[in-house]
């Protein structure tokens, strides 16, 4: 099944694509073939509304983010770099580029070729990432006179260590997929051609055995977790598990492992909230630890 990406009124429509599976497997293409996927404020609008509806839609579980052709984001298009040069992008009149971490479903990335700056903010937010031999990556932001932006300084040492992440935020330097899998800032690594199949492939696993309502909870979990202490985890953690135990998902997920069968899960409700789950008082409660 095909699906047209959402357009507000007035905005420009082909600058990502949106196709979802019979498995609930939704692929978001960043697809501006003339600035070779560069990233502007158009396809911004356009990824988020893709989003926004994916979120909301029954008939999509997992999300896989790619590039169309042979790059995947090479950072801002080259058209709007003099905006940024003069101060003509304004934060105040965009969405915020962590947007993608309040996603409620899991969201793949599929690096296929070029993944710079900006590109690689969006591609750091996808909770597993495959990345085909020959990708190439770059923060990029330091040899543009520019900061750590959109709180890479705050993503890449969690992902990479403190002393990798500088020299990868100091350097800018350009680096492989062979680079970015020995790190850990990629979790696969693709042949050519092949980072959006493998990542499709693992995707539809997902959708097809895992219950939505746990893997949006489970999403929540492993972000809202990274800033508390281990006494505010495990709370959470027991909250979690109230709730989910209350759920008709685990009698489905226990008789299908008995019935060695296919689990049938329902689609994560529109109104689901994963935050609300982890913020509920669990009772009982364990004793904290010292």
């Amino acid at each position: 099944m095909a699906a047209e990406a959402p357009a507000e009124a007035g905005e420009p429509r082909g600058l990502v694509g949106y196709e979802v599976d019979d498995a609930g497997v939704a692929v978001v293409t960043l697809d501006d073939p003339e600035n070779r996927n560069g990233w502007s404020p158009d396809m911004e609008n356009a990824y988020f509304a893709v989003l926004d509806a994916a979120a909301v839609d029954p008939a999509v579980r997992v999300v896989v983010l790619t590039g169309a052709g042979r790059t995947f984001c090479p950072g801002l298009a080259m058209s709007r770099l003099g905006a940024v040069a003069t101060g003509g992008l304004r934060l105040a009149d965009r969405r915020p580029q962590y947007t993608p971490r309040l996603f409620p479903k899991p969201l793949i990335g599929a690096i296929n070729g070029a993944c710079a700056g900006i590109g690689l903010v969006q591609a750091l937010q996808c909770d597993v990432r495959f990345a085909a031999r020959g990708a190439r990556f770059s923060t990029a932001f330091a040899r543009r006179g520019l900061s750590a932006e959109y709180n890479l300084a705050w993503v890449l040492p969690r992902l990479v260590g403190v002393e990798r992440a500088l020299d990868l935020l100091l350097s800018a330097r350009t680096f492989d997929a062979e680079e970015a899998h020995r790190i850990g800032l990629v979790s696969r690594l693709s042949e050519p051609g092949e980072a959006l199949a493998d990542a499709r492939v693992y995707a539809r696993d997902l959708a097809v055995n895992c219950a939505p309502t746990a893997l949006a909870v489970i999403r929540r979990q492993v972000y809202a977790d990274l800033d508390v202490d281990f006494n505010e985890g495990l709370r959470r953690s027991f909250a979690a598990m109230a709730h989910m135990n209350a759920r008709p998902e685990l009698a489905e997920g226990v008789a299908s492992f008995r019935e060695r069968r296919p689990p049938d899960f329902p689609p994560l409700p529109a109104d689901f909230d994963a935050a609300a789950v982890l913020d509920a008082a669990p009772a009982p409660f364990p004793r904290p630890v010292a």
